[in-house]
């Protein structure tokens, strides 16, 4: 959100518990995580947060010293071991990729998964920082979204040096090359995205829905479904009215914060959900709904639901989930060894047939195609499913309506946050 907004996860049995459906133990679909639950991969400002956004006063904290990526990097090399914080199910049980690159480097790499939410986790870390000690991890995963801008603000991310990260300057897709959130990947680089658009149970809705208007439609009254995030909302009610989020003001929000108050004062939402929307969408209890990506794939992989997904006519916005290294990180060279390291089309794919998100890495997609063609059986069936999935492997038309998040600086985060949030916490 810019990702922004994660609810604890739902627990799953692991393959050999007692608990877990049957299945045989080469079962790939379950092996790879393909009809396994996991959490959505977007949690950051929820209820909980309303009160640190209404009391803040711009960016808190003690800024570091700004440096140049020269200077950061002067002198650094490998110390043949790194720390990695990771967000839970992010990576498959073996840390397939983790030893692949031991293999092909030597270099150790000790993997946490530490980040069960992006506030929880900053602001754990955030006095470490403010005080230039070691956060105890050279390498970490949060969201697109607030945190982002603070941690931005504060100088509180290593430069990239791009000079290291040939993988990333050969492999990545243009789309993840220069968000606005980050231009230029100075401090950070996609682990995985997602696409936030719209759901609709088919059974209870008998037309096709093409865009945003439908989620302001009255003949879907209490019915549908809207994001609590103050970033999520605000996103649709500007797409809705032809404003790129990117490129919105102040104006614009004034506006899209109106045609919220028009939507809930009608009646037509049923309620401003962080992630706990599927279960009511797939009950009936919604019809229609703000969705991700991810959640809407593993729901119909896991439970054998046939919810729709669309990238709205209007457009949806990309959000990502992004690797990035505190400058008080003891082994950079090393953390940004890994980070180029996984984006080899190979090692990309392997993680996308794990966590099911889409990857930065656009030749991901024909590595699995190929690696479907050779296998067989239910192997093949599964991986058949992931390369055509539209929902981890948008199509070029999709990717031209998927905008990302407002900017927000630091002066602006507070305004805006208030905004949105007195429509959906209201």
């Amino acid at each position: 959100m810019p990702g922004m907004k994660r609810a604890a996860p739902r627990p799953f049995p692991e393959p050999h518990c007692e608990e877990n459906r049957s299945v045989s133990r080469t079962d790939p679909a379950l092996l790879r995580g393909l009809t396994r639950t996991r959490p959505s991969r977007r949690t950051v400002l929820g209820a909980s947060a309303l009160a640190m956004v209404l009391s803040a006063c711009g960016v808190r904290g003690q800024a570091a010293e700004e440096l140049s990526g020269a200077d950061f990097w002067e002198g650094k090399e490998s110390s043949g071991k790194l720390s990695f914080a990771n967000w839970p199910l992010y990576m498959d049980a073996e840390r397939t990729q983790l030893k692949e690159f031991t293999e092909a480097t030597g270099i150790e790499v000790d993997y946490d998964e530490a980040v069960a939410e992006n506030k929880s986790f900053f602001g754990k870390v955030r006095p470490k920082l403010a005080d230039g000690d070691s956060i105890g991890y050279d390498l970490m995963v949060l969201s697109t979204g607030v945190e982002l801008t603070e941690l931005m603000a504060l100088n509180y991310l290593a430069p990239l040096d791009h000079m290291k990260m040939p993988n990333f300057d050969a492999y990545a897709g243009q789309r993840y090359k220069n968000a606005t959130y980050d231009q230029g990947n100075r401090f950070t680089v996609p682990y995985a995205s997602g696409i936030t658009g719209i759901a609709y149970n088919p059974k209870y809705v008998d037309r096709e829905i093409t865009g945003i208007a439908d989620l302001w439609d009255p003949e879907f009254k209490g019915k549908v479904g809207m994001m609590a995030d103050a970033q999520e909302a605000s996103n649709f009610a500007l797409l809705l009215d032809g404003v790129e989020p990117g490129g919105s003001g102040k104006k614009d929000w004034e506006k899209a914060v109106s045609r919220l108050e028009e939507q809930r004062e009608a009646g037509i939402v049923r309620r401003y959900y962080e992630q706990d929307y599927i279960q009511p969408l797939t009950n009936g209890d919604l019809w229609i709904s703000m969705a991700w990506s991810g959640d809407v794939f593993q729901q119909n992989a896991e439970e054998g639901t046939e919810l729709e997904f669309i990238v709205p006519e209007e457009g949806g916005t990309l959000w990502s989930d992004l690797m990035m290294i505190p400058y008080t990180a003891k082994n950079p060279v090393d953390a940004i060894m890994l980070m180029d390291f996984l984006y080899e089309p190979r090692i990309a794919a392997g993680l996308t047939e794990y966590i099911n998100f889409i990857p930065p890495v656009p030749e991901a997609h024909q590595e699995i195609k190929e690696k479907a063609e050779a296998a067989s059986g239910d192997e093949k069936e599964a991986l058949e499913e992931l390369a055509d999935s539209p929902l981890v492997f948008p199509s070029d038309e999709d990717y031209t309506r998927l905008h990302d998040y407002v900017p927000l600086g630091a002066a602006e985060l507070k305004e805006f946050t208030s905004m949105f949030l007195a429509v959906t916490q209201a």
